[in-house]
């Protein structure tokens, strides 16, 4: 099998999994209880028969559910991912405008779990029964196991309310000024602990199946040769373990990017970071069907293009990878 007909079948298989999505998400939120013409109108005071039923069908809510669901999918097909009638504005624009924040929160996040893993996992592999190991193992534990929303507010409750140190919701502060290095520092502070808290988890995935790769090549062949030959212990770690050792975590964390969307909603939604995960719950409590799917939609698309890049990754590094399949 060729290369392009490789990439156009990943492309095939991405797309029948986002659109599975879509008709999942859109389902779900139809059955849940209460929709926008019911808040609306209680809000506004005047939740007569009359009133919602109007709502109704300006929201076009008065029609079957396939109806419904059919025309999403088109209009999701011309890239029309409907229009927020509490915001009175298109959904991709709000979401366009909340996206530059999300990747900034997922890249700093992302970046941090895979350095800090990596170099913890190599420590601990190093020192293989040692103090150091011991407690690497046992944080990497702890982080893994503990929900990533308590992470958050025992992170503002330390370096916030007790410490002071930190800010706790928003990105940035008015105070900061509208540009320049000082707005950038400002976002920077704002930036820690919801980056901290959303990589810690993934860093402890990273440490512990680092550590187990690399104990794993220690004992090859080439590596009981390399020190056969003299090479200094610390070489022979960075040269031929880890250089070898690291390659099924950079898959595995390539995997796992398109998941770190969906850990920021929570994140977003504890840290008040102004993302998308923060307009899909915000949409999620006032009833926003449009923009809530719209969001939904999104971050599925944007997991589903990871997975993708992931892929032809592997096949720029190596052509005969799995083509048969």
């Amino acid at each position: 099998m060729n290369g392009a007909l490789y990439i156009g079948q990943r492309l095939g298989k991405g797309a029948v999994v986002v659109l599975a999505i879509i008709i999942v998400n859109f389902l779900l939120i139809r059955m849940a209880p209460g929709d926008p013409a019911t808040v609306m109108a209680g809000e506004s005071g005047a939740a007569d028969a009359v009133y919602v039923a109007q709502l109704r069908k300006t929201f076009g809510l008065d029609r079957p559910i396939p109806e419904q669901l059919a025309i999403y999918v088109a209009n999701i097909g011309r890239l029309d991912l409907g229009y927020s009638h509490r915001m009175q504005r298109p959904v991709f624009d709000m979401i366009v405008e909340r996206l530059p924040a999300t990747l900034l929160l997922t890249v700093t996040a992302f970046l941090f779990s895979l350095l800090a893993g990596i170099t913890l996992g190599a420590i601990a592999a190093a020192r293989a029964g040692r103090l150091s190991d011991t407690l690497i193992t046992v944080v990497s534990l702890i982080f893994y196991a503990t929900p990533i929303f308590w992470v958050g507010l025992m992170g503002i409750l330390l370096f916030t309310v007790t410490l002071g140190w930190l800010p706790a919701f928003g990105m940035t502060n008015v105070s900061a000024g509208q540009g320049g290095l000082a707005a950038g520092l400002d976002i920077a502070r704002h930036l820690i602990m919801p980056a901290l808290t959303l990589g810690l988890f993934h860093m402890a995935v990273y440490a512990r199946l680092t550590r187990a790769s690399m104990l794993e090549v220690f004992g090859l062949d080439y590596v009981r040769t390399a020190y056969a030959k003299g090479l200094p212990r610390g070489r022979v770690v960075r040269m031929h373990v880890l250089r070898n050792a690291v390659l099924p975590v950079l898959t595995f964390a390539g995997l796992q990017a398109g998941q770190l969307i969906g850990g920021a909603i929570v994140v977003e939604t504890v840290f008040a970071w102004p993302g998308i995960g923060r307009l899909a719950f915000d949409a999620l409590m006032q009833r926003d069907y449009a923009t809530l799917l719209g969001a939904f939609v999104f971050t599925s698309a944007m997991g589903v293009i990871f997975n993708l890049l992931t892929d032809l990754a592997y096949l720029v590094l190596n052509p005969q990878i799995t083509l048969e399949r």
